[in-house]
């Protein structure tokens, strides 16, 4: 299921305050390990908690041409209930991961895989939902495969440096998103 390995994209969506510009921002920090060209760009409504909030992520080997995607092979939903508004963004034969909770439509088209994750439970089970980002960024990881998962927790390290209680819980949550990946691949 792995992308084409000279170029992976992303689009990651939520609500303002779920953490999709930190999911994406690790992705990306990741990337730089590993690709020769990155581009990271957040959008947001004024509203930036609890209005809609996405990054797209592009890891390239080749320049990229431009950050902005209409469509990107890989979408992830922080947030299940904007399915119908991001369905049309997943590339024909691409992949959508999708939170299960809060999701309410089923997907008008058929011509990409549809994975639903139910990182909430898990979250909830961590102490909060605001680590279903890092679930749903290891279950990323772990089925499309664009970096090892070692440069995503280097990063964590690196961003929660001297905060052991956040930068365990965020490791905890990112392996049990690896570990659903793993069984749904």
């Amino acid at each position: 299921m792995a992308e084409d390995g000279a170029r992976a994209e992303l689009i990651i969506a939520g609500i303002g305050g779920m953490g999709v510009l930190v999911a994406g921002r690790l992705l990306a920090s990741a990337g730089l390990h590993r690709y020769r060209h990155v581009s990271w760009m957040p959008s947001y409504g004024e509203a930036r908690r609890g209005g809609t909030s996405e990054c797209t992520v592009v890891l390239s080997d080749h320049e990229i041409a431009s950050p902005i995607l209409d469509q990107a092979g890989a979408v992830m939903l922080l947030d299940g209930s904007q399915l119908k508004a991001f369905e049309s963004r997943v590339r024909p034969q691409g992949t959508m991961i999708a939170e299960r909770a809060g999701l309410r439509d089923e997907p008008d088209r058929r011509d990409f895989t549809l994975v639903l994750v139910d990182g909430l439970d898990i979250a909830m089970s961590l102490g909060g939902v605001v680590v279903n980002n890092l679930i749903l960024l290891g279950f990323y990881t772990e089925l499309v495969k664009t970096v090892p998962p070692e440069l995503i927790e280097a990063e964590l390290e690196k961003q929660y440096a001297g905060r052991e209680t956040i930068l365990g819980r965020n490791k905890e949550a990112f392996r049990r998103g690896l570990e659903l990946g793993r069984k749904a691949a």
